[in-house]
């Protein structure tokens, strides 16, 4: 079954996609470097790089060409709790030129990515029942689905929200139809232990943004939670799972490890450290953190994003984690072309 991506990034979603069984036949991307790592990795694929809107032309080519699915992740800094969630971003405005795109195409169904807030705040209900109406008068009866990552194999929590389309009106999809594919995810220790220690042979690409200590920490119940370090980057605990890996990786909102803890079993830093903390017996104070703590590096990044292990990114380090950051983990886009294909072939 024929695809088209939109807003493709990387090709994160792409790989989970064509691993369901669908083929892509084309793709959009804005961001140069994400080109040139789509192109190195997909190099049979159309990729039309360039503003979605400039882009409508080559894409529109596709109408009545017998698609099966429209898929992709349109920006979501205007909707996401980390950005400044501003329906006036321009960004804001991409996902009504995902529909037109659809609406032009006529695919079987599209699947539109994006973060959980858009599907759940009241502050964007009007931005919700605009799209409902769009969609609708495309032709297409919408559902949305929220889905969180680490509930499908992926060893990162991640919830996204996914608004899928049908063209068929008795088709209907719901979060049973998801029941079928959980899968408990690993540990981050089984995710990535086995690429070594930091600037290892096979984990060469590492962080060097300093950790230092919190002079005014926050404290949490769980020392994986609060911010016991300055920056946004939060330990992350090998025994579970990562937190959401944010696009804005490559400084201090880099995850930290305690290598340590990871390699040699020794009892953790972070732990502990957070235990004198709420016992009141250690006075924080701003300063460098033991050397065993370091930022995640690319090549765990592309692991906890369920990316295969020899896939190719190009750019600088900060524009790879961005790339990285950006993208549907490759698993759970898999379950959710699995899901959407199978209601496709059932009717």
């Amino acid at each position: 079954m024929r695809a088209i991506s939109l807003f493709s990034g990387a090709g994160g979603m792409d790989i989970g996609m064509t691993q369901a069984g669908f083929q892509v036949v084309a793709a959009n991307e804005l961001d140069k470097d994400a080109c040139n790592t789509y192109r190195l990795n997909n190099p049979e694929i159309n990729l039309y790089q360039g503003d979605i809107e400039e882009q409508k032309i080559e894409l529109y080519k596709y109408s009545n060409k017998n698609i099966g699915v429209v898929f992709g992740g349109p920006p979501c800094q205007g909707f996401s709790v980390a950005g400044k969630m501003d329906l006036n971003d321009p960004r804001s405005k991409l996902i009504f030129s995902f529909v037109d795109i659809v609406e032009k195409i006529q695919p079987k169904a599209f699947i539109m990515e994006n973060v959980k807030s858009l599907a759940t705040l009241d502050k964007f209900k009007d931005v919700r029942h605009e799209l409902y109406i769009k969609s609708k008068n495309a032709g297409y009866n919408i559902f949305c689905i929220i889905l969180n990552s680490k509930d499908f194999g992926v060893p990162q929590s991640r919830e996204r929200a996914f608004f899928i389309g049908f063209k068929d009106i008795n088709i209907e999809i719901s979060i049973n139809d998801f029941f079928d594919y959980y899968e408990k995810p690993l540990s981050l220790r089984d995710t990535i232990k086995h690429l070594g220690r930091a600037g290892s042979a096979n984990n060469k690409r590492i962080t060097n943004a300093k950790i230092t200590l919190a002079e005014k920490p926050i404290l949490r119940n769980s020392p994986y939670a609060g911010m016991l370090f300055n920056g946004q980057g939060r330990p992350l605990n090998p025994d579970g799972w990562s937190s959401t890996l944010p696009a804005s990786m490559g400084g201090n909102r880099t995850p930290i490890i305690d290598e340590d803890h990871l390699y040699d079993d020794s009892p953790s830093w972070v732990e502990e450290y957070h235990q004198q903390l709420l016992t009141g017996n250690y006075q924080p104070t701003y300063k460098e953190a033991p050397s065993r703590l370091r930022r995640l590096t690319i090549d765990e990044a592309i692991l906890i994003q369920t990316f295969p292990k020899n896939y190719s990114f190009t750019g600088s380090a900060s524009k790879i984690f961005t790339q990285i950051g950006n993208a549907v983990p490759c698993k759970l886009a898999k379950v959710v072309g699995l899901a959407v294909k199978q209601k496709l072939e059932n009717n």
